[in-house]
């Protein structure tokens, strides 16, 4: 296979998350609360409790992976993995400069990449480890919305970036042609209709607008035959794609995001894939430190991903689940299995009105 990787080498930071440190008393901030929709019904604020995990009771059943700490964790782990990847840049549509922003974060989670992102508005790269809920200041002109089934995004935000609870697959209540710039992350195990997703973004989007999709194709390949089909790693993910499937979520979309964006009439249509390997298996120093994280992330979300899909899909008793979750852990931390995942990040424009720049 030929894989075209896009690798920074200034990339050597790691971002920690600030947990548990106590907010700095600053005018500028508020309560998301303060400014975000307060008509939420009840199932919105609610979570349902499952096999030892929490998830969102707002349309329960859409999403199938938990919202509580332990995935939250996750989050923050799998975006600093990205700072890593990226040498810090979150975006690589070709936004406007000196521009007040509409910019809308589809499935934002805990709102990590749309608070990061606030500050890469104004720069071409992060260069702040702390980039956490400071980032606004930087270009307080642009707005930024974050959009999630689950309300567990931080209450400690800048002015300019708010969140709300709703699902991005329903029916959206924004005017044609008003976002400059859309985003998503990791929402290949969510969406159901990525063609009417992208159609839906382009009409929503202003002429000469942006979208970007950054998602991973969970399909582990290996090159050199150490992974076989009947590794633990390659069943568990085939086991996932079956269980995503039968509720209608293909989860390796991701090589045909492309295509579909082109297909509602964006242009200016790139794609870059990057080189995720499972593990610290590499020889490239670059590689290696993202193979930790990754392999580090996969592992964290190995019940996570599996629980509902397995219990709920395939009708898989707990006691079963844990016994092949084991294997799983045991093939991943293999030093002699040479997997990898490629993740996408694709970018698309509507075309801008004749006389104008996008």
């Amino acid at each position: 296979m030929s894989i075209e990787t896009f690798y920074f080498p200034e990339a050597e930071m790691i971002i920690e998350a600030l947990d548990g440190e106590e907010p700095v008393d600053d005018p500028g901030y508020g309560s998301s609360g303060d400014t975000a929709s307060t008509s939420l019904d009840s199932s919105a604020l609610n979570f349902i409790h499952e096999n030892g995990r929490r998830y969102h009771c707002f349309r329960d059943g859409l999403y199938l992976l938990p919202n509580d700490d332990l995935e939250q964790a996750r989050e923050h782990l799998n975006h600093a993995m990205f700072l890593k990847l990226f040498a810090g840049t979150v975006h690589f549509a070709r936004l406007q400069r000196d521009v007040a922003l509409n910019v809308i974060d589809l499935g934002t989670g805990t709102g990590t990449w749309a608070t990061a992102c606030k500050y890469d508005l104004r720069t071409s790269h992060i260069r702040h480890a702390n980039s956490e809920l400071i980032v606004a200041d930087l270009y307080p002109s642009s707005s930024v919305l974050g959009i999630d089934l689950s309300p567990i995004q931080s209450n400690w935000v800048p002015p300019n970036l708010k969140f709300m609870v709703d699902d991005a697959e329903s029916e959206w209540l924004f005017p044609l042609n008003h976002f400059h710039y859309i985003h998503t992350r990791h929402m290949i195990h969510a969406l159901r209709d990525w063609p009417r997703l992208l159609s839906r973004s382009f009409r929503h989007l202003k002429p000469g607008g942006w979208i970007e999709c950054q998602e991973i194709d969970h399909i582990p390949y290996c090159d050199d035959g150490t992974l076989t089909g009947d590794n633990p790693i390659a069943l568990y993910w085939t086991h996932i794609h079956s269980a995503f499937g039968q509720v209608g979520v293909q989860s390796s979309n991701a090589p045909r995001l492309a295509s579909i964006m082109r297909s509602v009439g964006f242009t200016n249509v790139t794609e870059r894939i990057s080189f995720m390997p499972i593990g610290p298996w590499p020889g490239n120093r670059h590689h290696r430190e993202i193979g930790w994280y990754w392999r580090t992330v996969l592992m964290e979300g190995l019940e996570a991903i599996a629980l509902r899909a397995f219990t709920r899909v395939l009708g898989w008793r707990m006691e079963d689940i844990e016994v092949f979750l084991a294997g799983v852990r045991k093939a991943y931390m293999d030093p002699t299995i040479h997997a990898f995942m490629l993740f996408y990040t694709v970018c698309g424009q509507k075309p801008a009105l004749e006389g104008t720049e996008g």
